[in-house]
């Protein structure tokens, strides 16, 4: 049977580009909570957080993250939160399997509904998230910070709430917003409670901001974060206007349609793609799952976040989507 294993290790290996920030003094925030800080202006306002670590080996968030605390940024208006996720995770990285620490024991952006932070099950990553919930519950506009396994352009994810497609929208970075309803083994923090109803003020995106590892996603995440505090109100544009670097610009909305789950450990693409390829005809070859042919449903098919990285039963591989006139 192929493994994991022999697939990573077949694939090329991306060069870390970036340094990994030492953390650990950032450790005891004034939260209660190990690795989160909030800052209030004393003055009225939305409470508003950048996230970063999520999973582990997603670098670039918590460049961003180190960078903002590091910089002393504090709120103009209501109050301002940084704060890093998966720690654990991100402690135990390692460049010779750098694919092996998105997280420890299950994906921490999976878990978040009441049902599962509520339940009896354990992992480290549960742990974790139960310890950030009670503040979670309190943030307004939430930007979860991550990136990607292959070189592909960043990608805003919005969720299927016009809520946050317009939040998307009126960023105008990064070109590509990807507007999908999550994933079936779990529910992102970016949907969860008030985020994900579309009858609550509070609105949340997720950004991609590129390959896990590359100088060009380090930046797109200083950009976001401070694009998305700007925007919020809760800043200056001169205390963050060294970190805005991309141009806004045109932006193309992609709308998922389907997923492709790997059905066994034979899934293999029939094209090396990397993520935003157009597929002119419906019917093309995409991929194989053993005896299995996966073809285009339609026209114009626009490939979605291709990896073979993190392979197994009941993975989506990729997702599918159609351009949208907006």
């Amino acid at each position: 049977m192929t493994t994991l294993e022999a697939i990573r290790a077949a694939l090329p290996a991306y060069p870390i580009e970036v340094s990994f920030p030492d953390i650990t003094r950032w450790r005891e925030g004034n939260t209660g909570i190990d690795y989160l800080h909030t800052f209030d202006s004393g003055k009225p306002g939305k409470h508003v957080m950048i996230l970063a670590l999520t999973h582990g080996n997603e670098v670039s968030g918590a460049i961003a993250v180190d960078s903002l605390l590091a910089s002393g940024l504090r709120p103009v208006t209501g109050r301002l939160s940084l704060g890093f996720g998966n720690v654990g995770a991100y402690e135990q990285f390692s460049a010779e399997n750098a694919d092996a620490t998105r997280f420890l024991d299950e994906d921490m952006n999976r878990v978040w509904t009441g049902s599962t932070l509520d339940g009896e099950r354990q992992s480290r990553e549960l742990t974790r998230a139960r310890a950030m919930r009670p503040f979670i519950d309190t943030v307004d506009l939430l930007l979860d910070i991550h990136s990607m396994h292959e070189a592909s352009a960043p990608l805003m994810m919005t969720g299927p709430l016009e809520k946050a497609i317009a939040l998307a929208a009126e960023l105008g970075t990064p070109e590509h917003v990807i507007i999908d309803k999550g994933h079936a083994n779990g529910t992102r923090m970016r949907d969860y409670g008030g985020f994900g109803d579309p009858a609550s003020p509070k609105n949340a995106l997720l950004i991609e901001t590129g390959q896990h590892f590359a100088k060009s996603a380090r930046d797109v995440a200083l950009d976001s974060a401070a694009r998305f505090l700007l925007h919020a109100g809760v800043v200056a544009q001169a205390d963050v206007a060294q970190f805005l670097t991309q141009t806004t610009g045109p932006q193309k909305f992609v709308e998922i349609t389907q997923p492709v789950v790997a059905r066994s450990m034979d899934f293999r693409f029939s094209q090396p793609f990397t993520g935003l390829e157009v597929i002119e005809k419906a019917g093309t070859e995409i991929a194989r799952d053993g005896d299995e042919v996966i073809v285009t449903p339609y026209d114009n098919c626009v490939i979605v976040q291709p990896s073979m990285r993190h392979l197994g039963v009941n993975v989506t591989m990729m997702r599918l989507g159609r351009l949208l006139d907006r």
